[in-house]
Formats: C-alpha cells, structure tokens, sequence
C-alpha cells in the first residue's frame, strides 16, 4: 500500500480517522437504521446493514473483479480496466476504507457525496470509494446512480466470494448479474489453489466464458512446471479455454501501491484483454 505525498494527503487523513474510528467502536449506520441513525455509533463490530436494493441502469454494463487473496492486485487490475475502457466509465471499491487500495489513486478528488461515498477522478474514470469503516459486507452503501446510461461499472469487490455470496446484500445481487467476473490471483501454488476454490464457489451462478482468470506473475510459459495442475480441474479448464489474461509484475508499483503516477502500459493493456474477452468497448488512444 503506497503512503500519501504532501500533495495528496486525503488518503493518510482518511485511513487514519478510519483507524481512531475502528479504536473507538464507531461503524457506519446504514440508511433507514432506527433510533440513533446518523451518528454511526454502536457497539463494536456490530454496524448497521445498509438498506435497499440496487440494479444496473437499462444499459449499464458491470464487471465484478474478485481477489482471490489479499494483496494480489484486484484494486490495481480494475482501474487499469477503468482505464483501458472507453469512457464512461466509474470503479466503486467496495472495501471498507481502513482496507483501501485506491485512496491514493486519484489525480482529482470530488468530495464526500451525500450517499457516503468519497469520489475522485483519474482521467476519464470516475472512482468511488467507502467513507466510513464497514464491519461486514451489508453495510456497504447504496451506489450512486449512473451518470450515464452507457456506463460501464467496475465493482472492486474487496471481500471474499464465499462471505459475499453467503450474504444479503445489493453487491451480492449485482455480482450474480454481472456482466463478467474477473477473478485476480498470482502465479504461485497458493495463488492456484485459491483461484480453484473461487472458480468452483462461482461456477453455480455463471457460465465458464463469463469468468475470466488474471493471474499476476511471470509469462505462462516460465510458470514453473506443476504449476498449472495446482489449481485442479476448474484451472485447468480455464487455462485451455483461454479465459486466463496474464498481468506482468511491476516492481515500482508492488512497492509504492496505486497513486497518481501512471498506471504501467503492459498492465492496462492486460487489462484491455479482459475487457475485450466480454465484447466491451476499450479507449484505444495513446493515454489509455
């Protein structure tokens, strides 16, 4: 996780205030709470589920990107999907703010939107991100409603698969009718074997050609031997069918994290795979 410049001091002022909240047993009181709603106070560990219920815009299309692990990279492959596609287009990162890999991302930041959501702009992509702890996954906020009908939607899933399935919320719905599920991992036997439990946990709710696997690590062909088999049958299957886009590792970002410098070529072009295997239009321009 990169640490925030004295031009970009959002982040840090964020993560900590989220920190002294965390300390303090403050959580989110999501819209339609009873007594004492709004001051998102209460027992620690214990907020309020968000209410409502939410759904693409006729003609919205969205892209849920799944970590198979921590710290693999999913914050970092949906903005470069975010950037790689054409506009318009917007990342929600779904984390809880203490968990943020995109508080230094933007190159502009918008405010706190009325709905709880802390917005900023890279480029032509729209990033929204949580604003207060968030003790479980049905606390998440309600999505701002899409600015266009065309958009396309990057949800930045930040939980894991099982626990978000296994929930009643709006993400978990959206997930369910995504247009296509990105699950990130790396090139190692761990990394395989998460990705196995993952693909098999999704392969209930969608088709094979709907999942795409972005495996961060060397070329396929310098996998180590073995390595392909680790993940069983369900990688397997991915790897021969070509659902796997391999995402090249950067050093410089690995240590400093996502922040406004730009975000490395090879890896939005990786991405642009990604976007290209649902049908969705890609910014073909030099920036992108």
């Amino acid at each position: 996780m990169s640490t925030q410049t004295s031009s970009r001091p959002v982040g840090v002022d964020e993560l900590k205030r989220a920190w002294d909240a965390v300390n303090a047993g403050e959580f989110r009181a999501g819209a339609g709470a009873g007594a004492g709603a709004g001051t998102g106070k209460g027992p620690r560990g214990r907020g309020t589920a968000a209410a409502g219920d939410w759904s693409p815009a006729a003609g919205e299309h969205t892209i849920a990107v799944f970590g198979c692990a921590g710290s693999v990279g999913a914050s970092t492959i949906a903005l470069a999907a975010g950037l790689a596609a054409a506009a318009p287009v917007r990342v929600i990162e779904c984390c809880s703010v203490t968990a943020s890999g995109l508080a230094a991302a933007s190159t502009a930041e918008l405010g706190l939107h009325p709905t709880d959501w802390r917005q900023g702009k890279r480029d032509h992509v729209l990033l929204e991100r949580a604003s207060e702890v968030l003790a479980g996954v049905d606390e998440i906020p309600l999505p701002i409603d899409a600015e266009n009908e065309t958009q396309l939607t990057i949800l930045d899933v930040g939980w894991e698969a099982g626990q978000l399935l296994a929930t009643d919320c709006w993400l978990a719905e959206a997930v369910r009718t995504a247009d296509q599920i990105v699950l990130v991992t790396t090139a190692t036997v761990p990394g395989m074997r998460r990705a196995s439990v993952a693909l098999e946990l999704l392969a209930n709710h969608w088709q094979p050609e709907q999942i795409a696997l972005a495996v961060r690590g060397p070329r396929r062909k310098k996998w180590p031997r073995g390595l392909e088999h680790a993940g069983g049958p369900a990688v397997r299957r991915a790897l021969v069918a070509d659902r796997c886009v391999e995402i090249p590792e950067d050093r410089e970002l690995e240590v400093n994290g996502l922040d406004s410098r730009p975000v490395p070529a090879p890896l939005i072009s990786a991405a642009r795979q990604l976007l290209e295997a649902a049908h969705l239009p890609t910014d073909t321009s030099e920036s992108a």
